[in-house]
């Protein structure tokens, strides 16, 4: 039998360290009672603006069905709105309406709040490794 090296304990780790870490944002932010999804779909909308609810599914690996219910809900609630795409009629565009950027900015402060209140006792040390942790998550979910 062998004895897991610290690297393996630290992956062992790392699904219920980055589920509590994500529970934990959730429930600072989480003024709107918005799924991590729809804060998810806000926060492509923004970066990449107007996508059509199949280019929204892939980029969010999901099914085009369930994007779809999520955009109906975040429609009925003044988030995004649907219209039809200019080059090709067949198309619906989905983008954030004034409300939906306002409650993404909402949601993007309040994390960057709390996640500097988290950080502000970490010694010099400990903020230069987590800087250097973050490259290194980015690459996992960029993988």
């Amino acid at each position: 039998m062998t004895v897991p090296n610290e690297s393996e304990n630290a992956i062992a780790d790392l699904l219920p360290v980055m589920g509590q870490l994500m529970r934990r944002l959730r429930a600072v932010t989480n003024t709107r009672e918005l799924s991590w999804s729809q804060v998810a779909v806000m926060a492509r909308l923004e970066e990449a603006g107007p996508m059509t609810t199949a280019d929204l599914a892939r980029a969010e690996a999901v099914k085009p069905q369930s994007m779809g219910g999520t955009l109906a809900v975040m429609e009925a609630e003044g988030l995004v709105q649907r219209y039809p795409h200019p080059d090709d009629g067949r198309q619906m565009l989905v983008s954030l309406t004034d409300d939906g950027r306002e409650t993404r900015r909402k949601v993007r402060l309040a994390k960057h709040d709390w996640l500097m209140h988290a950080v502000a006792d970490f010694t010099p040390a400990e903020r230069k490794t987590l800087v250097s942790a973050v490259d290194l998550i980015r690459r996992l979910g960029n993988s």
